[in-house]
């Protein structure tokens, strides 16, 4: 479902859309199986000079995007005292839709010790 959430975000990331509606998009993927009490963070924010800086992929930013605009989408599930997990790439905004800059597999891999 986190997979869910981080890819709907991405998809939703065209050019136009304002921030508030792409945070919006992976919140109601990760409410609609229960966890959204527990989604505690912003999805994203601006990659560029800064670590963080605009655009915030928050609630409460209708600013759009517009082609150039380097951001993360990074949504997460904290369950207090026992997990938290966070799924994220660099996606760029462009006419011709978001670009995705990470390609890796996102699937869970468990880790045996």
């Amino acid at each position: 479902m986190l997979q869910r959430a981080q890819a709907a975000s991405v998809d939703a990331a065209v050019v136009g859309t304002a921030c508030e509606e792409v945070d919006a998009v992976g919140r109601r993927v990760i409410a609609e199986h229960g966890y959204g009490d527990f989604f505690i963070h912003r999805t994203g924010h601006g990659i560029g000079v800064e670590a963080h800086e605009d655009p915030y992929i928050v609630a409460g930013n209708a600013t759009p995007l517009v082609p150039g605009h380097a951001f993360s989408i990074e949504p997460g599930i904290y369950i207090p005292g026992r997990w938290g997990a966070r799924l994220e790439d660099i996606v760029v905004a462009s006419v011709d839709g978001p670009d995705a800059l990470n390609t890796v597999d996102h699937s869970l891999c468990v880790v045996e010790s």
